[in-house]
This record gives structure tokens, sequence and C-alpha cells, in this order.
């Protein structure tokens, strides 16, 4: 997928590609190993960050990329080997530094829910290897997209802490 800032931003979440499990990542409960999806939320925002114009490319040409600062992943509904995932992102917030997204990845042919990821990433000017601001070109785009996603419901799970429940 080349890298560019696409068109104007449409008013629903960013749908990643379709993604297949791989065998390797059965573990010995016969579904698809938590570390796994992390793998595969990751590859989903790579893809929007492609959208964005911030992928390999910027890097290489403009020195800077992301971090991720922080995530939270929820475990929701087993996915096993043969099942075709599609994850869906939101880009919920952002300032000069920071974007937060939510994921959810769903069944891509019956589409219940498995899990969901929330995440705070860092731009990062990868010369000094410091946060720094985006520029503006950048966060441009990125305003955008919010603007565009904040046009449809947000989806439950949002600002979820881990905890255990409350006794009353």
């Amino acid at each position: 997928m080349p890298e560019t800032a696409a068109s104007t931003p449409k008013a629903e979440p960013f749908r990643a590609a379709i993604m297949q499990i791989e065998p390797q990542w059965i573990d010995y409960n016969g579904h698809l190993n938590m570390a796994y999806y992390n793998v595969m939320f990751d590859r989903a925002i790579d893809q929007l960050w492609l959208e964005l114009g911030i992928g390999p490319t910027y890097m290489k040409e403009r020195g800077g990329s992301t971090f991720t600062a922080e995530c939270h992943v929820r475990y929701l509904r087993e996915i096993h080997l043969g099942d075709p995932v599609q994850i869906h992102v939101w880009l919920l917030e952002a300032d000069d530094k920071r974007l937060h997204t939510f994921e959810e990845m769903r069944h891509a042919s019956e589409g219940w829910l498995s899990a969901t990821s929330e995440n705070m990433s860092l731009h990062m000017d990868m010369n000094a290897r410091r946060v720094a601001p985006f520029p503006p070109d950048i966060s441009e785009r990125i305003a955008a997209v919010i603007k565009a996603h904040s046009a449809v419901a947000r989806p439950e799970g949002i600002g979820r802490n881990v905890a255990m429940p409350s006794k009353r």
C-alpha cells in the first residue's frame, strides 16, 4: 500500500484490510495468543498511518515517526485459525504531539467483536529521539480525520481502566 495522505476522510472509522490468522499465532489453548492481537492491531494502525502520511516514507524523508506510549487491550471473544479479521480504527483526539486511537477487532464475515485496543501514540523526531510536534500539513490531515470520525457514534469501551470490580 503506497503512503499518501488520502483525499477527504469519510465519516466512518478507518477499516483496515482483512487479515488472516497465521498458524504459529495459535497457542496451546487453541485460539489466537494474546501477543498477536497486538500484532494485528499494530498492522491496522500502520495502514491508517499510511493514509495520514506518517508511515515509513515519512520517517525516511522527514525524520518523524510514532511510538506507542500506552495500550489497553480487552479480549472479548476468542479468535481461531481460519477466522478472517478486520480492524476498525477511530482517531479520537490529538494534540500537537499525541494521537489517541481506539480499535475494534471484528470477525470480518460475521461481524462480532473479538477485542478492542485503546492507544496513545507519540510523534517522535527520530534524529533527536524525542517527542516533537507534528508538521503543520500532518496536523491538518489529523484534524480532518478526527472531525470525520467524530461524526459517527463512539464505540463502547473508550476510557476503560483495569480494576477489580467494586464490592458494594
